[in-house]
């Protein structure tokens, strides 16, 4: 069964539709890119996933088990949020909140959770620093592993790599990849980029505002959309 199931999905904001006629499935272990044009309804599409917008129309489920609890999110980060006076460890266990209960305390497991995935994005040594104080890249591998404290079946992440250098971008690419086919972690990403995203995707959802495609990457490489999209050029 899909872990996430669309069906004729039409999404609204601000008093308008800005996507429609969405349909897809998202089974485990895939990495769907979301692209398209600006103002196509990607972002409006994960507040959909998670729960925080309503559908104009059609259905969006979760299955498989997934509940909201268990998805992890990477949204895409303000300028207040990058000055955050708190230690890098602080912010990653905040990623254990939904797990903490009624507890006024995070256990011993949840604290080790947050270390061991600081442990996988090669952070750990920077536990203890202040994340106001880190770059851009080392800032997102640590609101990563937050995400990742929230789950270990779905991450969704939402312009990841905006305002990072291209050095910062082509690691923190190699850490998605890493988290989808070593760990078996699935990912939703919306990407800007085109090329970036098909690098990494095993299936593409493409949205158009007047409607989507959604398919393989195999099959998006030789739809007329892409072809549209770019002017006919070819993937390298």
């Amino acid at each position: 069964m899909a872990l996430i199931d669309c069906k004729n999905v039409s999404l609204g904001y601000e008093n308008r539709i800005v996507a429609q006629d969405l349909t897809f499935q998202v089974n485990k272990g895939d990495l769907l890119c979301i692209v398209g044009e600006n103002g196509s309804g990607k972002s409006t599409l994960i507040k959909a996933i998670l729960g925080l917008k309503e559908t104009e129309s059609g259905h969006l489920h979760y299955g498989d088990g997934l509940t909201a609890k268990q998805v992890g999110y990477l949204p895409q980060q303000t300028t207040a949020q990058r000055d955050f006076p708190a230690s890098v460890f602080e912010v990653v266990l905040s990623g254990c909140l939904s797990s903490k209960g009624h507890s006024l305390f995070y256990s011993k497991q949840l604290r080790q959770k947050a270390r061991d995935n600081l442990e996988k994005l090669d952070m750990l040594a920077f536990q203890n620093h202040c994340y106001r104080e880190l770059s851009g890249g080392q800032q997102q591998r640590v609101l990563l592993a937050r995400a990742l404290c929230a789950t270990g079946t779905l991450l969704l992440l939402d312009e990841p790599v905006s305002g990072l250098d291209p050095l910062a971008t082509a690691e923190f690419y190699k850490l998605i990849r890493r988290i989808n086919r070593d760990y078996g972690i699935t990912i939703i990403m919306v990407s800007h980029d085109l090329q970036d995203a098909l690098s990494l995707a095993t299936h593409i959802l493409h949205m158009k505002g007047d409607g989507a495609f959604f398919g393989t990457k195999k099959a998006y490489l030789e739809s007329g959309v892409y072809r549209a999209f770019t002017g006919g050029e070819s993937h390298a």
